[in-house]
Order: C-alpha cells, then sequence, then structure tokens
C-alpha cells in the first residue's frame, strides 16, 4: 500500500514532467525524488514514466496511477479537514434535549446562531420534561439539556441560560380581563375553569402551576386538559377556560389570548443547560457558548 507522501511525489512530476521542476516545488533535491519514484515503481511492479534525457512522459500504467493518487490525495486532504474541524467543534452530531417552552424561546435564537456558526454540524433535538433531562444525560442518550429543575450531581455540570415567569392567559373578551399593560389578581379566577397539564405529561411544570396558584390562596378548577402549551393557549383561544403559561409563550399566541402579568410575579425554576462534567467534546463546548450568549439570565 503506498503512502500519500509517495502519492504527492509522483502527481509532482506528472504534473511537471521534469523531476528538477518538481524536485523545486516538493521543497526538495532531485535526487531523493528520483530514487523515491523508483522506489515506487518497483513496489508496485509497473513502470510509471518513460524517461530520456530530453523528456519524461507517463506510461499508460503512470495515467491510470495518476487518477488514482489525486483521489486518494483528495480524500486525505478531506480527512485532515474533518479532523480538524471536529476538533474545533465544527463538525459532528450532538444531542439536546429541551423543555417544551424554550422551544418558543430561547431555542429560536440559539439555533440560528448554531447553523450560522457551525453548518457542517449536525443537531438532533428532543422534546424532554425537566425530570426526564438527568437520567437521559447519565445514560448517554442525549449530550445536553436545556431544561429548568438542575438536580445537584457531581457528574453533571449546569450553566444558567434565563429566568422566565408565568403569566396568566384569558380568552379576550373574558370578563375578568384588564387592559393588557394592567396586573391581575389569580384570586380573582379562582372559580373560573381551567386549562390544564395532567401532572402525567409534564410533572414539574404541572407542579410549578399549582404551586402558583396557592401562592394566591387557591386550587383550580382543572376543567379541560390539555397535552402541551401550545395546546393550552389553543383552548383558551376556543374560550374554554383561563391558564398560566411561561412569558415567553406568549409571542408566538396573540390572536384571541389576553395575557396579564399577576399582582404577585410568579417566577419559573431557572432554565439551564445540563451536560455531563466529563464530556470534553469541543462541538459540546461550542453549543454551550453559543447557548449562553444569546440570552442571559436578568
Amino acid at each position: 500500500m503506498i503512502e500519500t507522501r509517495q502519492a504527492r511525489y509522483f502527481v509532482a512530476v506528472a504534473d511537471e514532467l521534469h523531476f528538477g521542476r518538481a524536485a523545486e516545488m516538493l521543497q526538495m533535491s532531485q535526487p531523493p525524488l528520483s530514487q523515491a519514484i523508483r522506489g515506487l515503481e518497483r513496489q508496485i511492479g509497473a513502470r510509471l514514466l518513460d524517461r530520456t534525457s530530453r523528456r519524461v512522459a507517463l506510461t499508460e500504467a503512470g495515467h491510470a496511477f495518476l487518477k488514482e493518487c489525486r483521489v486518494l490525495l483528495g480524500n486525505a486532504e478531506r480527512a485532515e479537514r474533518a479532523a480538524s474541524l471536529a476538533q474545533a467543534g465544527a463538525t459532528g452530531t450532538l444531542r439536546l434535549g429541551a423543555v417544551t417552552s424554550a422551544f418558543a424561546d430561547p431555542l429560536p435564537d440559539i439555533l440560528a446562531r448554531w447553523r450560522r456558526q457551525r453548518p457542517d454540524a449536525t443537531l438532533r433535538v428532543a422534546e424532554i420534561d425537566t425530570h426526564d433531562g438527568h437520567d437521559a444525560i447519565l445514560s448517554g442518550e442525549i449530550d445536553v439539556a436545556l431544561i429548568r429543575q438542575v438536580p445537584r450531581d457531581q457528574r453533571l455540570q449546569t450553566r444558567p441560560v434565563r429566568r422566565d415567569h408565568l403569566v396568566a392567559a384569558l380568552p379576550t373578551g373574558h370578563p375578568k380581563a384588564t387592559t393588557p399593560d394592567e396586573r391581575i389578581d389569580l384570586a380573582d379566577l379562582a372559580d373560573q375553569d381551567w386549562v390544564w397539564l395532567p401532572r402525567r405529561i409534564s410533572p414539574d411544570y404541572h407542579d410549578e402551576l399549582v404551586a402558583a396558584c396557592r401562592r394566591y390562596g387557591f386550587s383550580p378548577r382543572a376543567t379541560h386538559t390539555a397535552r402541551s402549551i401550545a395546546s393550552q393557549l389553543a383552548m383558551v383561544r376556543c374560550g374554554l377556560g383561563v391558564t398560566l403559561v411561561p412569558n415567553t409563550a406568549t409571542a408566538q399566541h396573540q390572536s384571541g389570548i389576553s395575557f396579564h402579568e399577576p399582582t404577585q410575579r410568579l417566577e419559573l425554576v431557572e432554565l439551564s443547560l445540563l451536560w455531563r462534567s466529563d464530556d470534553t467534546e469541543p462541538l459540546l463546548d461550542s453549543f454551550i457558548g453559543i447557548a449562553t450568549k444569546v440570552d442571559r439570565v436578568p
């Protein structure tokens, strides 16, 4: 099997058809180059060049060999480039798990910047609930998670991205709705029909909604059930009831819904990145850097 060095020598001579010029291009002296070509011919058992005192020409075997040498050198260059890009975190595959609300914000900005800076990298994304993120990373199912509740574990590292809060969502024209910039007392909604997410769908999000209502001294009447925040808002738009959603979910769901800040600010658990402490992949480092620059925690 020939080496890339031998292929490079032969291509230089074949291109120049002159040992002196080829040696100059390769920044070496002519005798070692001539010896290398003769050794190559002996190795493969074929005469590649016709040499006279006046000219150098390719044989039929030389033409065929030249074509494959170019392929070999091209593959070698691509392999070197792929390794270099991977080392720089520019290529490869990264597996991300994220909670539902992150897809409204900040993931659109993060992913847009990711595509611009890492066009050759592949990102595989899965919607996960917060309580699944910890185990998914430790099991190797995903590489990084964007979740709200970060458990303490020496095997994991975390970095905050942002902190969201809950806002009330009421159908447009609801009698309890105030002007858009006016806060609402959630206790005034205690007797309303609520659009709810069952705990089995998202235990962490469900518990945060329950805790928020209890801060106002009531337990919501969960008349209608949804399977996602988007479904919650769609049901509110239909006039079925009221609900609480992260403030980041309001930007894409304005029509038919009136959003109001509660009189007491209801902050959600901080949205954070989570990954294995022993994971030193450049692509992961690159993603973390991009994600934490897009949006800072207030």
